[in-house]
C-alpha cells in the first residue's frame, strides 16, 4: 500500500492520497463523483485537493449533449450571432437565465434553471435558435403580484404570493389582460401546469398583455423564480 496521485483531466482536478490505494505510482481517469467521494472521505485520508475554480454562469453548446462549439456566458447579451450558429444544449451551471430566439431579448423566451439540457426540447424550445440571453438577478425577498380581467387593471383582480399550476381553477377566468408585479421575478406560462411559451415578468406595471411580450391574453400558469 502506498500513496497514488489521480488525476482528473476533464475537471482540471489533481487529487493526492496517501495510505489507501496500491503502490505503484499515477492512476488516471476518474470522474467528478470520484472526486466527491474522496472529498467526503477526508477524515480518514491525508488528503489534499487541488481544483479548478468552477465557472458560474452558462454555457451554450452548437450541438446535442454539450459537444461542439461552446460559449460561456455570465451576464446579459442582446446578441449572440457572432458566438455560435445554432445551440442544441445548455449547461447552467450557477443562477437563472431567460435565453431568447431572436436578438434584443426577443422572440421565443426559455427560462433555464441550474443544470444540464442535452437537447432543445429539454427546455421546450421550438428550436436550436438562440440569439440573447439575460441573466435573471438573485431575490431573496417576498414575491407579490396582482392579474387583472381586463387591460389597465380594470374589472375583476385576485393577488398571488406562490405559484399557481392552473390559473383558471383559481383565478375562474382564462384571460388575463394586465398585471401588477410589486415584488419578485415572475414566469408566465401559455398553458397549465408550466407549459408552452414562456414570459419573464419583472417588478413593474403591465397595461396590456403585449407589455410581456404575450401574442393573446390566455394565461395558463405562472410561477415564481426562486432556485438561484
Amino acid at each position: 500500500m502506498g500513496s497514488a496521485l489521480k488525476h482528473f483531466p476533464f475537471c482540471s482536478c489533481t487529487v493526492h492520497v496517501a495510505g489507501s490505494f496500491p503502490a505503484g505510482g499515477d492512476q488516471t481517469g476518474g470522474s467528478w463523483t470520484d472526486v466527491l467521494a474522496l472529498k467526503q472521505e477526508a477524515g480518514s485520508f491525508n488528503m489534499r485537493l487541488y481544483e479548478r475554480i468552477e465557472f458560474e454562469g452558462i454555457t451554450f453548446y452548437e450541438d446535442r449533449n454539450f459537444q461542439g462549439r461552446s460559449h460561456e456566458c455570465s451576464s446579459d447579451c442582446s446578441d449572440l450571432h457572432s458566438y455560435f450558429s445554432r445551440c442544441n444544449s445548455i449547461r447552467v451551471e450557477s443562477g437563472c437565465f431567460m435565453t431568447y430566439e431572436r436578438p434584443g431579448y426577443t422572440g421565443h423566451q426559455y427560462f433555464l434553471r441550474r443544470g444540464e439540457y442535452a437537447d432543445y426540447q429539454r427546455w421546450m424550445g421550438f428550436s436550436s435558435c438562440i440569439r440573447s440571453c439575460r441573466m435573471i438577478p438573485m431575490y431573496r425577498g417576498s414575491y407579490r403580484m396582482r392579474i387583472y380581467e381586463k387591460a389597465d387593471f380594470e374589472d375583476h383582480m385576485m393577488e398571488f404570493s406562490d405559484d399557481c399550476p392552473c390559473v383558471s381553477d383559481r383565478f375562474h377566468h382564462r384571460h388575463v389582460y394586465s398585471c401588477n408585479v410589486m415584488s419578485g421575478p415572475w414566469i408566465f406560462y401559455e398553458y397549465p401546469n408550466y407549459r408552452g411559451r414562456q414570459y419573464l415578468l419583472r417588478s413593474g406595471e403591465y397595461r396590456r398583455y403585449r407589455e410581456w411580450c404575450a401574442t393573446c391574453s390566455v394565461l395558463g400558469s405562472f410561477r415564481r423564480v426562486t432556485e438561484f
